[in-house]
Order: structure tokens, then sequence, then C-alpha cells
């Protein structure tokens, strides 16, 4: 066992690599969706209504989930969420029809729903304010790992084997990652931290609510994370739609946005990080980073005229700011709160960005279906994270720990 301070490089690698797989398990049905209708008929609105399902157990088990893990503890807590759901991403193999990829969908989401909240948890538990966004940043670059993976990963499986080899390999990969995070992970060894996080009193979400900062942040996820799921579940398909590319094609080129996003969560972290070290306070580095991150969002309104490379280019900057942007939402709640409720009020905000992604893509789908046209909904999409800034910079006025009541 690795001890000392130092194992919290461990923590975020491991914490990195566990994001890598969540991303990498939600991706492979957008991704494969194509070949997937060789075999199950699934037209656009019920292609809505499967991530429909998804993201309904996703927000759910967000919100349920910090409490779980918070229950259970980081170590254990997590185990139980990426198992459930390496075992739910497999059984998308056996699909055979459009209710039963619901349902498989429907049980992935309630598994990888607990995994932010309890990355939150093990963030806060090992690093200091200082540290934590740029902690947040490293392990956040693992959606990224995991969404550029994706592509070019799925699209080799099904070139040597079948669309359903890839929820199998998948699936496994979660399962090997469970034994070593049981077998790694401990909390700080300094004692009096571990009894003061037992003897914390809980805190329910109904008075979670009451503060501003909780009610400002949860419209705010919403909002810009029904942008971000619209981009991340409907980018395949748009360039098959749309741009015409065949499944390797996609894995091509599918991968570089969400390599942008990469660079963004580690970009974020680290300005944040920076500005504080330069004699900023966390409230001011916080909400500047935010700012730079909202700004890159329009970028997707330019999409629809663009040439297929000048669209990769915009979809590279929307996604480079979600994620630059991503990485700072998910400092603030070990930022404003205690670790004993950083995984409810995590959960919170995870509940209210899956719900705001979940009806989104009910009315992309419904768009889609009547008007065959995706300017739209990138113009939507690219102006949510700005109204998202100004909420934050109207009604929040320090970021700072707060004196729970």
């Amino acid at each position: 066992m690795v001890k000392g301070r130092n194992f919290r490089w461990v923590v975020v690698a491991l914490i990195m690599a566990a994001t890598a797989l969540n991303y990498l398990d939600r991706q492979t049905l957008p991704v494969v969706v194509v070949e997937v209708q060789k075999d199950i008929p699934l037209t656009d609105a019920q292609y809505s209504q499967v991530q429909f399902l998804f993201l309904l157990a996703y927000g759910l088990m967000y919100a349920v989930g910090g409490s779980i893990v918070d229950a259970l503890g980081t170590r254990l807590g997590y185990l139980v969420m990426i198992v459930w759901w390496s075992a739910a991403n497999a059984m998308h193999g056996f699909a055979d029809s459009a209710w039963s990829l619901g349902a498989f969908r429907f049980l992935l989401g309630l598994g990888e729903g607990g995994g932010f909240p309890a990355s939150a948890k093990g963030i806060s538990e090992w690093f200091s304010p200082a540290e934590r966004s740029f902690a947040f940043g490293l392990f956040n670059t693992g959606s990224s790992i995991g969404a550029v993976a994706a592509p070019p990963l799925i699209a080799w499986i099904v070139s040597v084997s079948d669309w359903r080899w890839v929820f199998f390999v998948t699936g496994a990969a979660g399962i090997v990652w469970a034994l070593g995070w049981f077998w790694l992970y401990r909390i700080p060894a300094d004692a009096a931290l571990e009894k003061a996080l037992e003897r914390a009193p809980p805190v329910r979400w109904i008075d979670l609510l009451r503060y501003r900062e909780v009610q400002v942040l949860v419209v705010a996820k919403f909002l810009s994370d029904a942008g971000w799921f619209f981009f991340a579940f409907w980018l395949p398909k748009y360039l098959a739609d749309a741009r015409h590319l065949d499944l390797k094609s996609i894995g091509a080129s599918a991968w570089i946005p969400y390599a942008a996003a990469g660079v963004g969560s580690f970009v974020g972290g680290l300005l944040s990080s920076y500005l504080i070290r330069r004699g900023c306070t966390v409230n001011a580095s916080r909400k500047i980073a935010l700012t730079c991150a909202a700004l890159l969002m329009p970028s997707s309104l330019l999409v629809a005229g663009a040439s297929l490379n000048v669209a990769l280019g915009l979809f590279s900057l929307a996604f480079l700011g979600h994620q630059f942007w991503s990485t700072i939402v998910q400092t603030l709640p070990a930022d404003l709160f205690p670790p004993s409720c950083v995984g409810r009020v995590a959960g919170l905000l995870g509940a209210a960005g899956s719900f705001g992604g979940m009806l989104f893509n009910l009315a992309v789908g419904w768009w889609l279906t009547e008007y065959h046209s995706y300017s739209a909904v990138m113009t939507v999409a690219g102006l949510l994270h700005p109204l998202s800034l100004l909420l934050i910079l109207l009604l929040i006025t320090r970021i700072e720990r707060l004196s729970l009541r």
C-alpha cells in the first residue's frame, strides 16, 4: 500500500481511469449506433428515447448516488457503482430490440450516475482548495480520454468482430479497474480527519436546496449539461446524417473534439489553481475560469454552414469549452461545503444536469424527426453556457466555504 500525502496522485490516476471508462461506456452506443441499426430498427425519435432512459437513470442515481457514497465511503461506494455500470454495459451486447436496448441503457445510467459524486468525494478527501481544481481537471481529463478512445477503438472491434463485442470488451475493462480500486484506495491516514468525517451530521437534500448557491448551481448545471449531452450523444450521428460519414470515417475524425475536451479539462483546472497561487481568491479564480469557458461555447452556432474540417474545429472549441467549464463547476461543491456533504451537493448538481440533458435530448429527437435540421439545435446548445454564467455571476456573491445552518 502506498502511504503518505503523495498517494493523492495515485488517487487522481485511479479516478481518471474510472472516468475514462465511464465515458467510454456511455459513448459505445452513440458511436456504434449506425451498426446497431442494421440489426435493430432505431429511428431518431427512438434513439432520443433510449438516451432519455439513460439520462433519467443517470440523473436519479447522481442524486441518490451522492448519499450512497457518503454512507458507504468512497472506497466501497465507487466499487459498487463501477461494477454495476460495467455489468449493465456488457448486457447491451444481448439487446435485440429498441426496448431491450433502452432497458440496458437505463441500468447503465443507474451505475454511471454515482461515478462523479464518488470522484468528487475522493478528491475532496485528498486535496486542499489550492490544488483541488487542478486535481479535478486531471481526473476530468479521463472523460475525454474515454471519449477519444471510443470512436477508433469501437471501429476496430467492429472490423474484427461485430458491434455486440464492443459492449462485452468495454464492460470487462470496468471489472478489472474495480479490483484495483478496492485493493489500493484508502482515505488519508490522518485519523482526526477520518473521525471528523464520520461524526459530521448528515445534511438533508431539502436543507441544501435552501442555500441560494445550491439553487443557482442546480439551474446552471441543468442548462449547461443540456448542451453538453447533445454534443456528446449526437456528434457521431450528426456526422453520419448531415455529413454522410461511414463508421470508419467517424472513427477517424470523431475523436478530435473529444481530444480538445481533454485539453479543456486540464487547462481549466490548471488556470484556476495558477490564479490562486498568484494571489487570487478562490472566488475570483473560479469565476474567471468559468467566464473563459462559457465564451467558447457559441462557436457551435457556426457549424451548420462550415466545411467538415472547420466544423470539427468548431465542435472542438465547444467541447474544450464545456470540459473547461465542467472542471470548475465540479470543484464548487468542495469549495462551498464540508467533505461530509460534498457527495450530496455534487449529486444534486449532477442530477440537474442529467435532467436537463434528458429533456433536451427528447426535444432534439422531436425536432430532427419534424424538420431534419441540426441548425436550430446547434444555436440553442451554444448559448446555454453563457446564460448559466450570467446566473452564477449575478447571484453567487462569493465562492467560499459556507457555514451550515
